[in-house]
């Protein structure tokens, strides 16, 4: 008796002899790790090598990216290559064992779970990364952001890109954030040009959502420099954000500060410019606070140095005026100015300034008033007086002379010393005396000099007196005193 035989049905022709040990599960579970796996178990090195470059290729996309879409593409691509591979795969377990068909699936199974659980944990972790960037920024503390994001790599990237991509715009906010600390900072040396690029660069970073807390924070440190060093360059700056237009954002706040800061840096500022003989610009400072400011506290200074400024502005040009020679007369003496500093014209002796006194013509008659009377700077003055030609006064006596020489006879008339004044008051420019003195002296001496001119032989018939020390001052006296 024969031993049975027993048949196996044959394969079908068209499914390749590689197939027929791989289940389709395997496949796919190969093709799931964008490896290509499944196909290389297919022995399929052609389309391992496509897949493997496709998958390169729109990874590559998402990374450089960041766009959403090129997610859903991967996404697509991989449902695709999982998809291909049961497909091609289907039907080739028939001639292969469990325990077989069990490795082939457990292989794909080791290779595949692992770069899912990669991927899967990367992007726990980038979400971690971008919960810690995002508080950071919330607190506005740019460097702590800027230090979390600092902790992601390629494999981030890779794994969830646009996440990955929205911290790196906060790192690149964080940057512009400090350019604009880099401005601001040169604009407390008064450099308006540095402020309005470091506002114009917070409103830029302000205009993208979420930086509100990172620009207040950037916004603060510049407002907690102020005032600046130099009380002029504060008034710069906060002139700058008084007139800036107004932008209904946390920006808005510098305003305030300026108000708060601008008083004490305006007479600061204002006693700096008095000191360094800058008059009309340190006038300028205080009534600016006058003016943006009357109930301030420091008003009383402010008009105080107002009226100093004033004072110093008048001085000077009262000074210009006076300058020249005093033998000759000075423009003040047609074109007097005001000078408010100086002291009133009162009682007693007013000490004065005298101006047209030339010794060439004789004169040299303040030389011999008293030191209490005169004064050598408008500063310490009361009045200005302006001295012009002597002339020939009253007369006083005419007495007879003979030439030793030729005998003749002639008669001299002597007379008073005229001189026409004019006196100002220093404190306010007026004229408060225009008339001549005279001043009186001693007539007819015994013997008399001359100087002969062309064929004159004779004396000259008319001679001043010749005046004393107390006949000068007698004639001033009634300028200068009252």
């Amino acid at each position: 008796m024969s031993d049975p035989t027993h048949a196996v049905p044959a394969l079908p022709e068209h499914l390749p002899p590689d197939a027929r040990a791989h289940d389709p599960l395997a496949v796919a579970l190969g093709n799931a790790s964008l490896l290509a796996v499944g196909y290389l178990m297919l022995r399929r090195w052609g389309l391992a090598v496509v897949a493997v470059v496709v998958t390169v290729v729109l990874v590559s996309m998402v990374v450089s990216t960041a766009r959403s879409s090129y997610e859903v593409l991967v996404l697509v691509w991989w449902a695709a290559v999982v998809a291909h591979g049961w497909f091609l795969a289907r039907g080739g377990a028939r001639g292969a064992g469990r325990g077989a068909v069990r490795g082939r699936r457990l292989v794909a199974l080791c290779i595949t779970l692992p770069v899912l659980l990669a991927v899967g944990l990367l992007r726990f972790d980038a979400s971690r990364i971008e919960g810690d960037v995002n508080e950071a920024r919330a607190d506005g503390d740019c460097a702590e952001a800027v230090s979390a994001q600092d902790r992601v790599w390629f494999g981030h990237r890779v794994a969830d890109a646009p996440l990955t991509a929205r911290g790196d715009e906060v790192v690149e906010a964080c940057d512009r954030l400090r350019t604009a600390r880099t401005e601001l900072a040169t604009a407390l040396t008064g450099d308006n040009g540095a402020l309005r690029d470091g506002f114009g660069t917070l409103g830029s970073v302000l205009a993208e959502s979420g930086n509100e807390k990172t620009v207040e924070t950037t916004l603060n440190g510049f407002l907690r420099g102020l005032p600046a060093k130099d009380p002029c360059d504060t008034v710069t700056i906060t002139d700058w954000l008084q007139d800036r237009t107004r932008s209904h954002d946390v920006l808005d706040r510098s305003a305030d500060t300026a108000k708060r800061t601008e008083p004490a840096a305006l007479v600061a500022c204002g006693d700096d410019l008095m000191a360094h003989s800058s008059w009309e610009s340190a006038r300028t400072h205080y009534e600016r606070l006058l003016d943006r400011y009357p109930d301030d506290s420091l008003a009383a200074k402010a008009r105080t140095g107002v009226r100093k400024a004033t004072q110093s502005i008048e001085l000077a040009n009262v000074r210009s005026l006076l300058a020249g020679d005093t033998g000759s007369q000075p423009e003040y003496c047609s074109k007097p100015a005001k000078y408010s500093g100086a002291k009133p014209m009162g009682k007693g002796t007013n000490r004065a300034l005298f101006y047209g006194d030339d010794d060439t013509y004789g004169g040299g008659y303040t030389g011999k008033l008293p030191g209490s009377w005169k004064s050598d700077d408008p500063a310490d003055a009361v009045l200005v007086v302006c001295m012009g030609t002597e002339g020939f006064g009253t007369s006083v006596e005419t007495c007879p002379y003979r030439d030793r020489d030729s005998g003749s006879l002639t008669y001299v008339s002597f007379h008073k010393i005229a001189i026409p004044v004019k006196v100002y008051e220093l404190r306010t420019g007026k004229l408060v005396a225009k008339r001549k003195i005279q001043i009186s002296g001693s007539s007819c001496p015994s013997v008399i000099s001359y100087f002969t001119y062309g064929d004159s032989g004779t004396p000259p018939s008319t001679r001043y007196v010749t005046e004393s020390k107390s006949d000068v001052r007698n004639a001033f006296r009634p300028l200068v005193t009252r």
